[in-house]
């Protein structure tokens, strides 16, 4: 299928079609005119990769698992999904300690307007 129906089937913009492949996260096929043509499993890989970035993880990070976790069962497969995960817990911690200093920061905040009202400012 072209770029435009297999925007309409994954939900993806042509343009992140696009992205995906230049990122090496997709590799769809060519029409003899050039013209990209994506089949079925190209539309699944780009379903997972849609998830993974709507759960924030880094086009480094799924780059460099996704192979092992669309291409089937390999022999290595149990040391990659080991590693994505503790590569998926890592990135989870980073961004908890973000959230706490953010909370932090909006407390903070929250206290000073707190006395500000009171103090009439």
């Amino acid at each position: 299928m072209k770029i435009g129906e297999a925007s309409r089937v994954s939900g993806a913009s042509a343009r992140s079609l696009r992205h995906y492949e230049d990122e090496g996260l997709i590799v769809p096929g060519r029409f003899s005119n050039g013209f990209r043509d994506y089949c079925q499993s190209t539309i699944d890989r780009v379903l997972v990769v849609r998830s993974l970035l709507e759960s924030g993880l880094p086009v480094r990070l799924i780059r460099e698992v996704l192979p092992g976790l669309t291409d089937g069962a390999d022999a290595g497969t149990d040391v990659v999904c080991a590693e994505f995960l503790h590569e998926v817990r890592s990135h989870r911690d980073r961004l908890a300690a973000r959230i706490a200093v953010l909370s932090d920061q909006q407390a903070a905040l929250d206290a000073y307007l707190r006395e500000a009202r009171h103090t009439g400012l």
